[in-house]
């Protein structure tokens, strides 16, 4: 049986989603993040070096890392021309550009965002403070927010194309982008100036297997 090792408000809740679109059986290894550090714990080591989730264990002793090639991989093995569009179409091409452009894109500045945003608000002495916030609010303003807005201006113009990111069906390609379009809502400004992407939430928030593995999973603060 696969196993997944889920660490709480993390990317391997969308791997949970894809077991439950394929009807996969699976266990749940539960981590919790550090409060202060909101960091894996150690333990998450003894399954992967980098000691980070999604991994997921197989049932033939493989391990599996990268929600991309977890998503890929998990897609390839078991969907039986489920969740990818057929080898050669052009949807197939817009499906592998959409798994790698998640995390090779569209995550990067809203993770830099994330960083400075914490070193705003964080406790450091008083005369540091006004250093500190103003070379994260230069950071923010000239590169992250202006690279942010510029994605989701281009993934709102893709949706116009196509009800789903791969085309006019739902593919892995949509579980992957899922993460950093929830994370744009939670962080990255995404709004009802965008109405494309907010259907597509409501769209995927609605999927029984997304809520099942919302259920299996435990609460998810990107919602939020």
């Amino acid at each position: 049986m696969l196993t997944v090792h889920h660490l709480n408000n993390s990317r391997s809740q969308r791997v949970l989603w894809l077991l439950e679109e394929l009807e996969l059986p699976y266990e749940i290894v539960h981590y919790q993040r550090d409060p202060k550090t909101m960091l894996a714990p150690a333990s998450l080591k003894a399954v992967h070096p980098l000691g980070k989730s999604p991994v997921v264990t197989t049932d033939d002793g493989a391990t599996l890392a990268e929600s991309g090639a977890i998503i890929e991989s998990l897609i390839e093995r078991y969907g039986q021309g489920r969740l990818a569009p057929p080898a050669g179409s052009p949807e197939a091409l817009r499906y592998r550009y959409w798994l790698h452009f998640a995390e090779g894109t569209a995550m990067s500045p809203l993770l830099l965002k994330l960083v400075f945003d914490r070193i705003e608000s964080n406790k450091m002495p008083f005369f540091a403070r006004p250093i500190a916030k103003a070379i994260a609010a230069k950071a923010k303003s000239a590169f992250i927010l202006p690279n942010i807005a510029s994605h989701l201006n281009f993934m709102e113009a893709e949706l116009g194309k196509s009800e789903w990111f791969a085309g006019d069906s739902f593919t892995g390609a949509d579980i992957q982008m899922s993460f950093p379009v929830e994370a744009s809502k939670a962080r990255g400004g995404l709004d009802a100036r965008r109405p494309k992407l907010m259907a597509y939430l409501e769209r995927i928030h609605a999927r029984p297997a997304y809520q099942r593995a919302l259920q299996r999973g435990g609460p998810y603060e990107l919602l939020s």
